[in-house]
Formats: C-alpha cells, structure tokens, sequence
C-alpha cells in the first residue's frame, strides 16, 4: 500500500469492515477497494439497462459504410 490517508467512519461502519475483511482474509483497504469497485459496476449496469432513446438507437442502426 502506498501513501495513505484517514477518513472518518462510525464505529459500527468500522467493526463491520473489520469482520468483513477477517472473513475474507484481507485487508480493510482491499475490502473498501472491491467494495467501491462492486459500487461503480453496479451504477454501470443500471446505466447499461436503461433503454436507448431514439436518437440513441438512430446512431447505432446507421451505415457506417
């Protein structure tokens, strides 16, 4: 782990990260760091799920040729 910084967490947030991190022996930083990852692929599924607008689907039917 490079450098490093502290962020403010409740201690109930904390324990839970903990435990979590002992169960799936690794860090509390590896543990936050797949957490965030799980997060941001979670927010790009549901923008894949959205269906195209007109404009959307236009552009992608068109004649690249």
């Amino acid at each position: 782990m490079g450098e490093t910084t502290t962020i403010r967490i409740s201690r109930d947030t904390h324990a839970r990260v903990t435990r979590l991190a002992a169960e799936r022996r690794e860090t509390i930083d590896e543990t936050v760091s797949k957490a965030i990852r799980a997060l941001r692929q979670d927010a790009m599924a549901r923008d894949l799920a959205i269906d195209l607008t007109d404009e959307e689907t236009a552009w992608l039917d068109a004649d690249a040729g």
